[in-house]
């Protein structure tokens, strides 16, 4: 437990100023990639992902339900890899297990407007419940990458916007920072 509370100490130090700009509830309907196919079992599980997080384009709603903590600001890539937005956490599920319906973190991008978009979670399973040594955690039957710079392992499951680069990889090319107030650049 002192574990975590220094990382989500460690991580609230990286959230960015202010406080979030809430979106209304959005149009916005996920575009993945057609060309990458994962099988029915992991396509019913993105299904089913899109399915209990469609209510979170709307920030109040995700707030209200439990991701309301600010855990970085918005992220881009130092080496031009693309971004991840604002990562916002459910600070009760970072209890060292990861499944599909239950997210510890999601993923905004900063519009033009001032809105915060809904693009993406992420799964996180910090080293003090799951060894940086150990195997690493599967989810979707995709390995988690170690994060060595907040002593994790995560994985990212773009279902909310398209990335080229691959749905479950970190970085998207498509998510900038350019509306935000605060950035925070990083490799990772």
């Amino acid at each position: 437990m002192r574990h975590t509370a220094t990382l989500l100490a460690a991580m609230a130090l990286l959230a960015g100023c202010g406080e979030p700009i809430t979106t209304e509830a959005t149009d916005f309907q996920p575009r993945v990639a057609e060309s990458q196919s994962f099988g029915a079992e992991v396509s019913q599980q993105l299904a089913d992902l899109r399915r209990v997080t469609a209510a979170f384009h709307d920030f109040d709603a995700a707030s209200h339900a439990g991701w309301g903590t600010p855990i970085t600001g918005c992220m881009t890539d130092a080496g031009g890899a693309g971004g991840m937005g604002f990562h916002y956490g459910n600070t009760g599920l970072i209890n060292g297990t990861a499944t599909v319906e239950n997210p510890q973190l999601l993923l905004y991008e900063p519009e033009k407007n001032g809105r915060l978009r809904l693009v993406a979670v992420e799964y996180i399973i910090p080293y003090a419940f799951h060894s940086r040594d150990a195997e690493p955690p599967v989810l979707f039957g995709q390995k988690f990458q170690q994060v060595d710079s907040f002593q994790l392992w995560g994985l990212h499951a773009w279902v909310w916007k398209e990335n080229p680069s691959g749905i479950f990889k970190p970085w998207n090319p498509n998510v900038g920072c350019a509306n935000a107030t605060a950035s925070v650049s990083m490799s990772h």
